[in-house]
């Protein structure tokens, strides 16, 4: 579900600046050649795109209980949003490294090591909160992400590409078997000597083959993120063809799913879990990828769905290119379309403090009843009262600090690697 960007960071703007009007100060990277205004507000406006869809699936009704328009915008929410904020943080890593171009020589090193300090406090940040609200944190995941991608932060666009394409095409196969071979006396033996496992419930073996978001699956979406920020995209022709390739990957996964295995090929995996953040993966369910009980055959037939985290070929080829149609879509708008980025402006402030806002939604619904608030978890009500408070929230905040709480705190976290010599 549903991962995703509380991840973009550049080199640190002058804190006395004139805050707006501004690209995300997270996102602003003095790469060469730099990128527009549009374009990074665009990356902005996606982010908050992703933030609300993950509001849609944690906090609104489950997709049982709509119906109508409410149905459709719940099933495009739920796994789609996370994808989305996994994709722009691969994007958002590539910033960090150079953007179009890689970073070399000293600013290299100290790109890599603030990468990999941010991976570790991200690792940190998520094992603390999956404490409190169990696996469908995805910034431990996050954190496992960066350090995978680190040794790809130099490769060209159509080498990151090529390794996406070829990652959707080979890793779900390979979870699968991964996943049958893993059964429930050798999980808990392995998480036995697990020292996050002990702490949170979310220990390595989840976060690399059967949590939420797992890595074995979930890289693709990060390096198709990355292949991304490697491109010009305030090019019209590389806006027509990402376009046309998103349109594309995502008519050719879902239609194929359809076709070989009928109706049921784009429902979610797990609709009865969905509403507490996030359906159970082909990876992560134990349920449909474990051995014991019913055929193999029947199993195997689930590496044809495309349904929300269902992890499978269909379902990452079929997402990556619906999350390349939402970020090209965002960046041409925010281009093209100067009037919308001034009415979007406060929507956009969530999506430069991204991270505050996804983890500002969790504390909150934890704190309401100790202040004497009841409210309705399966409610569009609720779920709009979240969304209009985020989107003020940012809005004030923009107005006098570049950055969201959280989002200095990560920053200020980093700043070690500057030492590095």
């Amino acid at each position: 579900m549903t991962k995703m960007q509380p991840l973009q960071e550049t080199s640190a703007p002058q804190e006395n600046a004139p805050p707006q009007p501004r690209a995300s100060p997270e996102s602003a990277a003095p790469a060469s050649p730099g990128p527009s205004m549009g374009r990074l507000v665009g990356v902005d406006l996606a982010r908050a795109l992703a933030v609300f869809g993950m509001y849609v699936v944690h906090i609104g009704p489950p997709l049982s209980a709509t119906d109508g328009v409410a149905s459709w915008v719940r099933y495009m929410a739920d796994g789609h949003s996370s994808v989305l904020f996994a994709t722009l943080a691969g994007f958002s890593l590539m910033l960090l490294a150079g953007h179009r171009e890689p970073k070399t020589g000293l600013a290299g090193r100290q790109a890599k090591a603030r990468i990999a300090i941010r991976a570790v406090v991200l690792l940190a940040l998520g094992t603390v909160m999956a404490m409190e609200y169990g696996g469908v944190i995805i910034f431990g995941f996050y954190g496992v992400y960066f350090l995978v991608a680190l040794p790809l932060v130099r490769l060209r666009a159509r080498t990151l590409a090529i390794i996406a394409a070829a990652l959707a095409l080979v890793t779900p196969q390979l979870s699968f078997a991964l996943n049958s071979l893993l059964t429930e006396p050798v999980r808990q033996s392995i998480n036995s000597y697990d020292p996050l496992h002990r702490l949170s419930d979310v220990g390595v073996l989840d976060l690399l083959f059967t949590g939420f978001y797992p890595t074995i699956t979930w890289m693709s979406f990060v390096i198709a993120g990355m292949a991304l920020a490697r491109l010009d995209l305030s090019r019209t022709a590389v806006q027509w063809r990402l376009a046309a390739l998103g349109a594309g990957l995502t008519v050719a996964a879902y239609g194929m799913s359809l076709l070989l295995a009928g109706k049921d090929a784009l429902r979610s995996t797990a609709e009865d879990g969905s509403s507490s953040g996030g359906s159970g993966s082909m990876s992560g369910s134990s349920g449909s990828m474990s051995p014991d009980g019913g055929s193999f055959e029947p199993q195997a037939s689930s590496l044809l769905t495309a349904g929300p985290h269902s992890g499978t070929t269909f379902d990452i080829i079929g997402s990556v290119g619906g999350a390349i149609l939402v970020i090209v879509g965002a960046t041409v708008a925010m281009d093209r379309l100067p009037r919308l980025r001034r009415l979007a402006k406060p929507v956009i402030a969530v999506g430069t403090m991204s991270l505050t806002a996804y983890v500002g939604h969790f504390v909150i619904q934890g704190w309401l009843p100790s202040w004497g608030a009841t409210h309705d978890e399966e409610s569009w009500v609720t779920l709009i009262s979240f969304v209009l408070g985020a989107i003020v929230f940012a809005t004030v905040w923009s107005r006098f600090f570049r950055r969201g709480p959280l989002e200095y705190l990560l920053n200020a976290a980093t700043k070690p690697a500057n030492r590095i010599r």
